[in-house]
């Protein structure tokens, strides 16, 4: 299950791997989307004024989710870059039903460090959600960086991301990232922003040059429990 805050984090976090995952070895994949994502263009939200942007901003999802190959996807309205306006335990409490309906065994979501306050609390919630206790289903829980949102931490901060865990990808798999990205009306960027085409090559280039492959997908893994 993929746990994230906004259309489009899906696929900047993890949609080579996502893709690989499911084309290769047949991976089920749900992935949640917890907020709407655009109305924090305006001073003040007003989910009336984005209307028809919205809409397109939900076809986009469904468009992204053929590019990836992920067979479901629930969407959720919480209001984009205010998640820290809204307490906690309610975030969770959507965690949690979406993992009482589809049992997964691994979660990715978002660095807990980065400058995006939603995805902070996107990751606060899955972490609390899933407490490590002998019931629980999910035995593994990875956290990806988000371009435009990982990277812009101040340095002096010491949540900075750190990988240690690596997916290799193909050509193919990182076409279908970018094909996905590009989905995403109001979400895509030229170069050199670093949710444009080139610079999403360019971070698949570094991370395989930084584990011994031409591409990869780089992740931390935060918990995983073997039996």
């Amino acid at each position: 299950m993929v746990v994230v805050a906004h259309p489009d984090d899906e696929v900047l976090g993890l949609g080579g791997t996502m893709n690989k995952l499911i084309s290769e070895f047949n991976v089920a994949a749900h992935v949640i989307i917890l907020g709407e994502g655009i109305t924090s263009r305006s001073n003040n939200r007003d989910p009336e004024l984005w209307k028809k942007e919205l809409v397109i901003h939900n076809a986009n999802i469904r468009a992204a989710q053929k590019s990836i190959g992920y067979q479901s996807v629930r969407t959720y309205d919480l209001p984009d870059n205010r998640f820290d306006s809204i307490a906690l335990l309610d975030i969770i409490k959507i965690v949690e039903a979406e993992k009482q309906s589809f049992s997964p065994e691994v979660i990715f979501t978002h660095h807990g460090g980065d400058v995006n306050v939603d995805h902070q609390r996107c990751f606060e919630a899955v972490i609390t959600a899933c407490r490590p206790m002998s019931h629980e289903s999910v035995k593994t829980i990875i956290t990806f960086e988000t371009p435009s949102g990982t990277e812009w931490r101040s340095p002096t901060d010491p949540r900075h991301f750190l990988p240690n865990l690596f997916f290799s990808i193909s050509e193919d798999n990182l076409n279908a990232k970018i094909t996905g990205m590009e989905m995403y009306d109001f979400e895509k960027r030229d170069f050199p922003h670093p949710r444009s085409p080139e610079a999403l090559k360019i971070q698949a280039q570094r991370w395989g040059v930084a584990v011994g492959c031409p591409l990869a997908e780089a992740f931390t893994l935060v918990r995983c429990i073997q039996a």
